[in-house]
């Protein structure tokens, strides 16, 4: 079964997870409204005013993935990067300082090492590796919605592009030094 699902659904999928939930990402810039302010600070080189608003505009994810994974349930994602990252993936190294100490593990996998691993073509988040939400995105890097998936051979995809990904990925906290001297202060500085 494939439908369109709304915000507070999909929320809803992290609350009634009962192992593990896991997301693949595959672009390299994402267009986020929620993010234009941080965008700009970041842009601005600002570090105070963007980790002021990070923290703030953040605090209800960091306050569902607390509660995920304190109800002994993990949290994952891969992040498959262009290198050298581009501007909006340093920018997410920045933003995600603190998604470790909340309990979300994030890897990257610079994205000439995924030949031949079989990777879906689109983003997704898998729960309970039985249910997926697919997402969307248009030219303009924009999210254009949110589909539930259930089929057996989508969800088995999915499994096995989390399982390859996951592999060969690399900890955030060893792969975002790699990139600090891009001209900023290593995130969390």
């Amino acid at each position: 079964m494939t439908l369109q699902i709304s915000g507070e659904e999909f929320l809803d999928l992290f609350r009634q997870a009962k192992s593990d939930v896991f997301r693949l990402e595959l672009r390299d810039r994402y267009n986020v409204p929620a993010e234009r302010d941080r965008w700009e600070a970041f842009q601005a080189r600002d570090w105070p005013r963007l980790d002021e608003l990070n923290k703030a505009q953040r605090a209800t994810w960091m306050q569902l993935i607390r509660d995920v994974t304190s109800a002994d349930k993990r949290v994952e994602r891969v992040r498959v990067v262009s290198e050298p990252p581009t501007q909006y993936i340093q920018f997410e190294l920045r933003l995600n300082a603190g998604n470790d100490e909340a309990g979300e593990v994030i890897r990257y996998l610079p994205r000439d090492q995924i030949e031949g691993l079989s990777l879906p073509a689109e983003d997704y988040w898998l729960f309970d590796s039985a249910t997926a939400v697919l997402l969307r995105f248009g030219d303009d890097d924009d999210l254009l919605g949110m589909e539930f998936v259930d089929a057996p051979a989508a969800i088995e995809s999915f499994c096995a592009g989390r399982d390859a990904a996951w592999r060969l990925a690399i900890p955030y906290k060893e792969y975002a030094p790699k990139w600090a001297d891009l001209g900023e202060p290593s995130p969390g500085a």
